[in-house]
């Protein structure tokens, strides 16, 4: 190969396809981190690196995905984010392991269908003379359409399907104003369950002061942004508030501080709000890789500082609309992109032959998987008579075998102890085995051993591109040995291929997280990302194929126990 092809070959620029209803946001970061967009016209249908849609992707792109693409949703995770499946999930999940642990959601109701079971609880509450309030969300809308607030169901009118719940009437208030907390959560993978939370998001605010007096003033009792804008008050200096309608979680954190509020033990029960919600889907979300899912959870916290669960957002808006928005949702797409671990297999795009087939094996497994799942599915139809939430495509509440739930993608050479993917040798000795037997342990995300803690990932391609902007444009060493160990490592591929030991079917899913051993926990934090799942080795071991929710359960509560108890004695 000669030098000039050398440096075309390790030069490409990494690709990014963008759906037409795409954040404009996306296409700006992007662009600015040296990033191409995709050319349809120019560029082969695989060419590209990143996928982003607002909307779910059509089964073809999973299972035709290639070792260096990721797209931004995992199959099946919308059943969480629609108002009714929500409410199932999390009813089936107070059914199993205790209503105790699942208080964080306030009482709801599926109307019409639940509507003699809401009738009986609405008689109750006035038999016993309580001031009870509630509030209607119509299941399909978004962004605080249709919702309104009663206390006599006189007033309770709907013609589609409704979500009634418990009206929260004691929020904490700054100033007099109500607010609520969106915390961005994205999920790597969902086996083993990875699940980071951004600590920077926004804070929003209803632009007039919070009153049981006027149900109907939605400028006082809703926080949406799409509502508040069209305010009087929205550019008035309100108390405290400000302008606008939003703070930064900065912000948020700065206020509980002057206030001299501990707020540790409020954050880690927001971190378990998020944990136990997205277990309630974990077991139905078909295992297939390259793939990541941001959500935007909104918490309530009540002036007990208590806080709720309101919703979660399936693609959670991104729009620009205030310097605060341009603060937080800018850097929440570099650092997701940073998340996204690319490589420079990624990079290449390899479409050489020992490539192919590599990304041959990739698809295949992929096809595999979805023969499995779809194959389980039926056969758990038949023996269940678990409720199907209504969803355009219905979605089944299926734990998936443990023989489907793990599959690698990548060739595994077990002489040399690497991952062999797309031309390109990774560490890889996680195993779906259990954990060998070891002295370590994690606080917070951060692996423990001998007294030492190692939490650092490998340097990514993200940073390395960024460098690279400010290289001269000639070949230099760090390149040519780039180039020198992507042919050696070709080479290795072409070996693990022929090697009778090789067995796709005996190796696990390989995460978009970087993993050097089997003990390793992923990283505790991407940029401004904290690793809040798993949280400690005993969770790790637990979410590995089918995820063990009672024991998860239990090491979360031991901790919570632990914050409790050192709180008091503080």
């Amino acid at each position: 190969m000669a030098e000039g092809d050398d440096e075309e070959y390790t030069s490409k620029a990494l690709v990014f396809r963008l759906h037409v209803s795409a954040p404009r946001v996306v296409r700006e970061v992007l662009l600015e981190r040296g990033w191409e967009e995709f050319d349809e016209e120019k560029q082969s249908e695989t060419e590209w690196n990143l996928y982003w849609r607002t909307s779910a992707f059509p089964t073809s792109n999973h299972d035709n995905i290639q070792p260096w693409q990721r797209l931004n949703h995992h199959p099946r995770t919308a059943q969480m984010t629609k108002k009714d499946c929500l409410a199932r999930h999390l009813k089936r999940m107070k059914g199993i392991y205790g209503s105790s642990y699942f208080e964080f959601s306030p009482d709801v109701f599926i109307l019409p269908n639940d509507y003699t079971k809401f009738l009986a609880e609405y008689t109750k509450e006035r038999h016993e003379k309580k001031s009870s309030y509630w509030i209607c969300k119509p299941n399909d809308l978004s962004r605080g359409r249709g919702i309104f607030i009663f206390q006599d169901i006189k007033d309770l009118a709907y013609d589609s399907i409704v979500i009634v719940q418990k009206y929260i009437t004691n929020p904490l208030l700054i100033s007099g104003y109500k607010f609520d907390l969106r915390i961005y959560v994205c999920v790597t993978c969902f086996c083993p369950l990875t699940i980071y939370v951004y600590q920077e998001g926004l804070v929003r605010f209803a632009t007039e002061k919070f009153s049981l007096s006027s149900l109907d003033n939605i400028f006082a009792h809703l926080t949406n942004t799409s509502i508040n804008k069209h305010s009087m008050s929205y550019l008035a200096g309100k108390e405290r508030v400000g302008s606008g309608c939003k703070w930064t979680l900065g912000q948020f954190r700065s206020y509980l501080r002057n206030l001299e509020v501990d707020d540790v033990l409020l954050w880690q029960r927001i971190y378990n709000i998020v944990t136990m919600t997205i277990l309630s889907i974990a077991p139905s979300i078909p295992q297939y890789p390259n793939c990541f899912e941001l959500f935007g959870f909104d918490i309530l916290i009540d002036d007990a500082l208590k806080p709720w669960l309101l919703e979660v957002n399936y693609s959670p808006a991104l729009s620009l609309d205030c310097p605060n928005d341009v603060t937080v949702k800018k850097s929440l797409i570099n650092d997701i992109i940073d998340l996204l671990n690319y490589k420079s297999s990624d990079w290449q795009r390899d479409t050489s032959k020992e490539a192919r087939n590599t990304s041959d094996f990739f698809q295949s497994s992929t096809k595999r998987k979805k023969n499995s799942i779809e194959q389980s599915s039926a056969e758990f139809k038949k023996s269940n008579s678990m409720t199907n939430c209504d969803l355009k495509e219905k979605c089944d509440h299926l734990e998936s075998p443990r023989s489907a739930s793990c599959q690698n993608y990548g060739l595994y050479n077990d002489r040399e102890g690497t991952l062999v993917q797309n031309g390109l040798s990774w560490d890889c000795n996680f195993m779906e085995n259990s954990l060998p037997g070891s002295t370590e342990d994690s606080v917070n995300g951060e692996v423990v051993s001998s007294g030492k803690t190692t939490m650092s990932p490998r340097k990514t391609l993200t940073s390395r591109l960024r460098e690279k902007m400010n290289m001269p444009k000639s070949l230099g060493a760090s390149k040519l040995a780039l180039v020198l160990s992507n042919s050696k490592a070709k080479a290795g591929v072409n070996n693990v291929m022929k090697s009778p030991q090789w067995r796709p079917t005996d190796y696990p899913f390989f995460p978009l997280y970087y993993i050097s051993n089997a003990s390793q926990m992923p990283p505790a934090h991407v940029g401004d990302f904290l690793l809040i799942f798993p949280f400690n080795q005993p969770s790790f071991r637990a979410s590995k194929n089918r995820a063990d929710v009672k024991i998860i359960i239990q090491e979360m509560f031991k901790i919570m126990q632990k914050m409790s108890s050192n709180k008091k004695v503080a």
